[in-house]
C-alpha cells in the first residue's frame, strides 16, 4: 500500500446455505454489499467470520474467491492465525500471493494452558514478516487469554519489519492505544480499535485512526471516524449516539450472528446458518436486531431487494 491504511476495515461474515455448506456466491455478494457500504476495506477470515469452524481447505477457497471477486476495488485484509509457525507462514504466502494487502493475526495460543512465552510469540510474527512483503496487524485481544504488553508489541513494531497495525480489543482498548502510540511513535502506523466500535470515541480521543467493526453498519459508523478526524467533534458525537443502540446490541446480544441475520433479512444471503456449536439467536433478540437496524435503514437491511 503507498499509503496508511485508515477508516473502517470491517470484517466479512461467511455465509453458509442453511445445509452449513460455504456458499460462494454468496460470500461475493457479501463483498458487493460490503463495498456499496462505502468501506475503506474488508478483513475476511476473522473470528466474526467463523474462521475457527472453517477447513483449511474452506479457507483457501475463501481466499481466492474473495481476491478474485474484489479485484482491487478496496484493500482485502487476510487472517491467518493459528498456533503452528509453518501453517502461519504458509498461510501468509498463499494470502500474499493471491493479492492480500494487509495479513491480520493473533498471538498464538490453544486455549489458557498453552500460551507460548514471549519470545516464541515474537518468533511467530518475525517469521511470518520474512515470509512476506506486505503489512501485519496484530490483533490484540481477549480470546486469545495473551497477555500483549505494551513495551512488547512496541518492540515487535520496533524490530519486526512488516508489524506496524494494531487492533486493539482489550479491556480499558483507549488507555493501551493511547500508551502504545506515545511509546511506539511512527513505527505505529495503524492503530485500530474493534469489537464492533463500542469503544470508538474513547479510543478516538486515544489516537486510532480507524475501526475494524463487523458488516452490519459501516457506512452508519465511518461518518464518525471522518468528521472527528476533520475536527468535527460534535458532529461525531451525534452520530456516535445514533449508532449506539445497535452497536451495544450487537456487541452484547448478537455477535457475529447479527450481520448475517440482517443480510439474510436484506437478501444479501440466502441464510444466516451459523456453525455448531454456535446456535442461533433467539427470535427475541432477533426482533430487536432487525428493529433497530430498520430505525437507521442500514444498507445490509435492503441492499438485495
Amino acid at each position: 500500500m503507498k499509503h496508511p491504511l485508515t477508516g473502517i476495515l470491517p470484517v466479512a461474515p461467511t455465509p453458509f446455505f442453511a445445509d452449513g455448506q460455504v456458499d460462494s456466491e454468496g460470500m461475493k455478494r457479501v463483498l458487493d454489499c460490503m463495498i456499496d457500504q462505502g468501506v475503506d476495506a474488508i478483513c475476511i477470515l476473522a473470528n466474526y467470520s467463523e474462521q475457527f469452524l472453517l477447513s483449511d481447505e474452506e479457507r483457501a477457497l475463501l481466499t481466492r474467491v474473495s481476491l478474485e471477486h474484489v479485484a482491487g476495488r478496496v484493500p482485502v485484509i487476510v487472517t491467518i492465525s493459528h498456533f503452528a509457525n509453518e501453517i502461519v507462514v504458509a498461510r501468509a504466502r498463499e494470502a500474499q500471493a493471491v493479492g492480500a494487502a494487509m495479513l491480520m493475526m493473533m498471538p498464538p495460543y490453544h486455549g489458557v494452558g498453552l500460551v507460548p512465552p514471549e519470545h516464541a510469540i515474537f518468533g511467530q510474527f518475525k517469521a511470518v514478516s520474512d515470509a512476506v512483503n506486505i503489512p501485519i496487524m496484530v490483533q490484540d485481544a481477549p480470546l486469545s487469554g495473551v497477555t500483549l504488553s505494551v513495551p512488547f508489541l512496541v518492540r515487535m513494531a520496533q524490530e519486526i519489519e512488516n508489524v506496524s497495525y494494531f487492533k486493539m480489543e482489550t479491556p480499558f482498548a483507549a488507555d493501551k492505544l493511547a500508551a502504545l502510540i506515545e511509546a511506539g511513535g511512527d513505527h505505529i502506523v495503524g492503530p485500530f480499535d474493534g469489537e464492533e466500535a463500542v469503544t470508538l470515541l474513547a479510543d478516538l480521543d486515544a489516537g486510532c485512526t480507524g475501526t475494524m467493526t463487523s458488516a452490519l453498519q459501516p457506512e452508519k459508523i465511518r461518518p464518525i471516524l471522518i468528521d472527528y478526524r476533520a475536527g468535527n467533534i460534535d458532529a461525531a458525537l451525534e452520530q456516535w449516539r445514533l449508532c449506539l443502540p445497535l452497536i451495544n446490541h450487537e456487541n452484547r446480544q448478537c455477535g457475529l450472528r447479527a450481520a448475517k441475520t440482517v443480510m439474510m433479512e436484506g437478501g444479501v444471503i440466502e441464510s444466516d446458518y451459523v456453525r455448531a456449536p454456535l446456535q442461533p439467536m433467539s427470535a427475541r433478540t432477533k426482533d430487536r436486531l432487525l428493529q433497530l437496524s430498520r430505525d437507521l435503514d442500514v444498507i445490509a437491511l435492503k441492499w438485495g431487494k
